[in-house]
């Protein structure tokens, strides 16, 4: 997959197949999107070209609402899904030809829909077609949607198609509706949307050594990403990468409160017969179920027994996916 981040670096081919987009998790509805933009341009001789946008536009638009505040706090944009490394890799997992990463800034939030359309998708990039989600919309303030786009494409000459809502079961697939499921720890339901398992990527840090004494040594993550969502508090089942191998254990989210009464959200792993040094090395951590939610102790011995019954749950849940 050819990555590229100006229209000086892209030669205009009206036999362009295309599709824009956030594209925050690349979960199953996106997929469809985008399978459907490669098949397409499979079948024409043509070329996939997918444009998304860096940093995420929410991102953007918040930090421009605080500074016109005063500096007064301004609602946070939405934790992201996917890494823009992790975005691109699913991108190119999915067969697309070129992806164009465009720098989304405060002022290119103000370009008219068909401002953009006309410089990026018909003289930039060239399309035959374009291929959106049915809640598609663009523009300064989110002014157009499908309408728009199908009118838009009469005047140029590209034909738009429109991929209805894409379901797992009864359940919608969209971003807002993942991150709600893995703030609430339901793993499997999100992972059903997604597609695939949830993951993040952090760096091993030293910490106090605690989980050691407790007969249970882990290893405390930093993730790479500060924007990244983190599922909510609670123990998991989690399948580990360290270096080039995989390994199975379990996650820790929370804030430790059988040993303080206030702790900054941690986020711990400890892995299932493996007693290496692995401080400073990063790491990939796959969710894959939720065992039990953050709970305070009376007594450490308490806490030991319920983390060894912690233990005993995993391995089931590793033996009933493996």
């Amino acid at each position: 997959m050819k990555i590229i981040t100006s229209l000086s670096d892209i030669q205009a081919d009206k036999n362009s197949v295309v599709s824009v987009g956030t594209f925050d998790g690349v979960h199953r509805a996106h997929q469809k999107i985008i399978r459907e933009a490669v098949s397409r341009a499979i079948q024409r001789h043509g070329r996939s070209v997918v444009v998304t946008f860096q940093p995420h536009p929410k991102e953007v638009l918040a930090a421009h609402r605080a500074s016109t505040n005063g500096g007064h706090s301004a609602a946070l944009p939405p934790d992201i899904l996917t890494t823009h490394e992790e975005k691109l890799a699913l991108l190119e997992q999915l067969g697309v030809d070129v992806a164009m990463v465009v720098n989304f800034t405060y002022e290119f939030s103000r370009k008219s829909f068909r401002d953009f359309y006309t410089e990026y998708i018909v003289n930039g990039i060239g399309a035959a077609e374009v291929i959106e989600g049915y809640d598609h919309s663009f523009g300064r303030d989110r002014e157009a949607g499908l309408k728009e786009l199908i009118e838009l494409g009469k005047e140029f000459q590209f034909s738009v198609i429109a991929e209805k809502p894409f379901k797992v079961g009864d359940e919608v697939v969209s971003s807002s509706r993942i991150r709600s499921l893995l703030l609430a720890g339901k793993i499997s339901d999100a992972n059903a949307l997604l597609g695939r398992r949830y993951s993040f990527k952090g760096t091993i840090v030293r910490g106090d050594k605690r989980g050691r004494t407790l007969g249970f040594p882990t290893a405390n993550i930093q993730i790479d990403h500060p924007r990244k969502l983190i599922p909510g508090n609670g123990i998991y089942a989690v399948r580990i990468q360290v270096d080039e191998s995989w390994h199975y254990g379990l996650m820790n989210i929370g804030v430790l409160p059988t040993f303080f009464d206030s702790h900054p959200r941690k986020i711990e792993v400890y892995i299932y017969d493996f007693d290496e040094d692995i401080y400073e090395h990063t790491i990939v951590v796959e969710c894959l179920e939720w065992i039990r939610s953050e709970q305070k102790f009376h007594s450490v011995d308490a806490l030991i027994a319920q983390m060894n019954d912690d233990k005993e749950s995993g391995k089931r849940i590793i033996e009933s996916i493996s």
